[in-house]
Parts: C-alpha cells; structure tokens; sequence
C-alpha cells in the first residue's frame, strides 16, 4: 500500500477541517466544476458496481441546492447515459449557481426534476444528495417529513458523503436524518461516520477517494491526524504472526493475568483463552486457591498460582511466590468481585503495562483513579460506557470522543473505550477508532476475551513505541473475530467460547 492511500484510508476528519483541505485545492487551481465532475463521475460509477443494470433499472435521485446537491445531479447525468430511468426530486427550488446549472442540463436531457418527493417511490433505488459534510441547523418542517416518508420506504437508499440530517463530526441526528443503506464519503472519513450514534444511519461505509494531494492533507491535519481509523494494515502490523526461526517461550513474553472467583469463575478463563491465541510464549494465571484445579484443566500450559481468598472466594491477596517484577505484562480484573481491593493496590506498583477490566475498573473507581497519573509504567483502561461514568463521574459529555481523550490525558491512560466502535485514547498522540463492529459482540464475556488478547500482545511488544499499535492490532482482531464467527453463525450464535476460537481462523483465513 502506497503512504498515500495509507493516510486516506486511516486519516479522518472534521467539517472544520475538510474546508480548509478542499479551500488549499481549489486555491491550488483546481476548479470547482472539475471536482464535481469528478466527484460524480466516481460516485456513479460506484452506484453501477453496488446496483449493476441488469437488476436495476429506476434510480431516485434526491438533490439538494448546494453542492452535494450538484454532485448527485452529476450522478443523475451519468447514470441517464449509462441507460438508468432517472427520476429528479428537488424539494428546496433555490441553489448554488453550479447546481442550478448542472440542473438544467439534466432537465434539456429529458430528465423529469419534482418538487414532490412521491415520484422516487416507484425507483428501485434512491441517491440522497440532500445535503452534505457541514449541516448543523436542525431539520423541520417539510424536509422533516420527506426524510422521514423515505425512511418508510423499502428502497435501498445511497448517501453521498454522509446521511442527510447527520452531524458531520458528532454523528448527531439533526431532528431526522435518513436511514441509508450505504454512504459514500467522499475524500477523506467524517469523525461522524466513526461515532456510535450514527451506526443506525450510515449503513455500509464507502470512501470515494478523488486523489486528495498529501501535501494538503499534512498541512492541515499535520503529520499525525488528531483521529484515525484503526485499518487492517496498521492492525497487521501489531501482530506476532511473524517469529524469528530460532526464537523460544521465554522470548516470546510472559503475562500474568489475575481474577476469577467462586461467583465468576469462568471470567478468568476466556482471558486466558484470548491470551493463548497470541501465542504468547508463557502465560501465568493467579486465581483463587479454589479455582485452581478449574484452570489448570481448561489451560493445561499455564503456570496457575493458586492464591488465598476470602470466605466469599475471591482473591484476598496474592500468592507470596509471585513476583510481579518477572512479567511484561499484566491484567487485573475479570471476575475478582468487588470485594476488597488489597490486590489492586499491589498490581498497581508492577512496572509492567498494566490492562485493568471489569471489577478491577469498578475497584479502581472507589480507590481514586487520579492515583494512576503516578505510575511510571502504561495503565490500560478497558471500559464500557457504565464502567466509564463511575470512573469518571464529572467527565461526562455528548461528545464522546473528546470526553475520552481529556480524560486520557488528565489520568495518563490509555483508555479503550468499548462502545459499539471500540476507541483507543492514549495519554498523547491520536485516537484510534476501529471501524469494523458487530453486536455479536455484545455478550457477557467478550470483554474478557479481549483483555486477554490486549496482555498477550503487550506482554511481546519490546518497545514503549509500539504499545499502542500493540493496542490498535488487539481491538482489531477481537472485533474481525467476532465478524468472521457471526458470519459463520449467525450474530446469535458468537458465544465467548467461539469468539476465541474465531481468533486464530480469523487470522489463517486472511
């Protein structure tokens, strides 16, 4: 992959910062209309590749007075040429001049250009170019109720840019927004599009990539985006497929993963399952002494410390044998209950990257989380959206990420934030949001899985550098994982335990 198509693929941007990139173009001497031109032309020839002729004939087009409404009339030419029936709805009269006269060459071709938004519902498909990246003003009134006609109807519907009525950096649903059945974004990925709310509106995400030049994406962006997007290639670059022919165990990273409980045993278990599909070269589990035989018999290569527990049978403290100065890496949490804290408080001293989840997040909420900005070594936060409000009470805002990437900051984390897009904030540098998703996931014991995934890469990364690829690639895999296994069987049938052998078939089948 060229670094060119590399940072088009990853970079994402806000409506503030797509003018001032498309400003440097078109001061650059690119006109106007030959953009839109061939912005069009890409976008029609996408739409011929997702709806060929021979299954569709009618196409809808809904155009609205600003450019993006003068793309889609684009659109609306080349698909006439190309042999579609093409039927215009244009429900605001008034436009930009290059709009208006896009318009009238459609209309001198034959095209019929309504007002009522009723003739695009005989089309087989329908091309929402109603408005584009910017939109801030609520929609009401009549366009209010045309958008909300189309979203009753059965036709698929294909977005340009983004849906219209969506907020192009928050994914906010303007008062309504359509429901679209595939976006096509152009030039560069809206933050809006990467934003949880949105998922419901954006459908099947397309980058229309019409050779944006890298000098101005750096100019404005600079060499690091403030957002990117997590893609096959930086996550491929994180994993350890790859092992040198005369490496051994001891080289290939030792975690420690600490948890479980009578009420919770199974928690500590699929870590330690997402931990093993790292090919982690040695993995050492300390559970309560009671869960010991458990372990051992699901994990047989683990080193399992049975620990002293507590008449409830959590883990009261840690075996004296363990030494958390032996570990590259260690995670806390999954199923040790909320019970006493004493564990906490030790691994917080380990000078290794620390990945905290589950009952160690609420844990950490009642021990003061601004105690970790002293940690000399990486802390990794993994929360859902309810562990991230008791831990963060007075940090709450609409704006997700840059909630999360504050809090990053002020507590010297990197937190993975795991709503329906997983986000990665680290204490400086950009947040990586994984595009990919799928609620197959969301199941009781997902996250344990994942936790284990992120101890067993951290646990052979050999740099400070690469810890958050190390990161990136983890999030990644455990979301591909779950899509391959949906796909296998069905979104319903991606329990835990398929989720984990999902991982290495994930892998082997790409």
């Amino acid at each position: 992959m060229s670094e060119r198509h590399r940072q088009i693929q990853e970079a994402v941007v806000t409506a503030q910062q797509m003018r001032k990139i498309e400003s440097r173009i078109f001061k650059a001497g690119m006109p106007v209309p030959a953009l839109m031109e061939k912005v069009g032309g890409l976008i029609a020839r996408r739409i011929q590749a997702l709806y060929p002729y021979e299954g569709v004939q009618r196409i809808g087009i809904l155009v609205g007075p600003g450019h993006n409404g003068g793309d889609a009339l684009v659109v609306a030419r080349e698909l006439y040429f190309q042999g579609y029936q093409v039927q215009v709805c244009r429900p605001l009269p008034q436009a930009k001049d290059l709009t208006e006269q896009h318009a009238q060459y459609v209309v001198s071709l034959g095209v019929e250009i309504g007002q009522g938004v009723e003739a695009l519902q005989q089309c087989d498909v329908i091309v929402d170019g109603l408005f584009g990246f910017g939109l801030e003003r609520v929609i009401e009134g009549e366009i209010a109720d045309l958008i909300h006609q189309l979203d009753a109807w059965p036709q698929p519907i294909v977005s340009i840019d983004l849906p219209s009525g969506l907020h192009t950096d928050t994914g906010a649903i303007l008062g309504t927004a359509i429901q679209a059945t595939h976006t096509l974004c152009l030039g560069l990925w809206k933050l809006g599009l990467l934003q949880d709310q949105s998922l419901s509106y954006s459908g099947q995400l397309h980058l229309i990539d019409f050779d944006i030049p890298v000098a101005d994406i750096k100019a404005v962006l600079g060499s690091q985006p403030e957002v990117c997007r997590i893609t096959s290639v930086v996550a491929r670059a994180g994993l350890p497929t790859q092992r040198h022919p005369n490496t051994h165990k001891y080289r290939q990273g030792h975690c420690l993963l600490i948890g479980g409980s009578q009420k919770y045993a199974g928690s500590i278990l699929l870590a330690a399952l997402g931990a093993r599909a790292t090919g982690v070269g040695m993995m050492t589990i300390a559970v309560p002494a009671s869960l010991k035989p458990l372990v051992l018999q699901s994990v047989p290569e683990a080193l399992v410390m049975g620990c002293p527990e507590t008449k409830r049978g959590a883990i009261a403290s840690l075996s004296p044998e363990l030494s958390l100065d032996s570990f590259d890496a260690i995670a806390y949490g999954p199923g040790v209950t909320t019970e006493t804290d004493a564990v906490l408080r030790e691994v917080l001293t380990c000078a290794c990257p620390l990945v905290i989840d589950a009952d160690g997040l609420n844990l950490l909420a009642q021990h003061r989380p601004e105690s970790l900005q002293s940690r000399s070594a990486p802390t990794i936060l993994t929360p859902h959206p309810g562990e991230f409000k008791r831990l963060f009470p007075h940090e709450q805002s609409q704006d997700v990420l840059l909630m999360v990437r504050r809090v990053a900051q002020s507590s010297n984390t990197y937190i993975a934030y795991k709503g329906a897009r997983v986000m990665l904030a680290p204490p400086q540098g950009s947040i990586w949001v994984n595009p990919d998703s799928t609620p197959a996931l969301a199941r009781g014991g997902s996250g344990d899985v994942l936790t284990g995934i992120l101890a067993g890469l951290l646990s052979q990364q050999r740099d400070q550098q690469s810890l958050c690829q190390s990161l990136c690639s983890g999030i990644w895999w455990h979301a591909q994982a779950g899509l391959f296994a949906a796909h296998q069987r069905t979104e319903l049938g991606v329990d835990p335990l398929t989720l984990c052998q999902s991982l290495i078939s994930t892998i082997a089948s790409s």
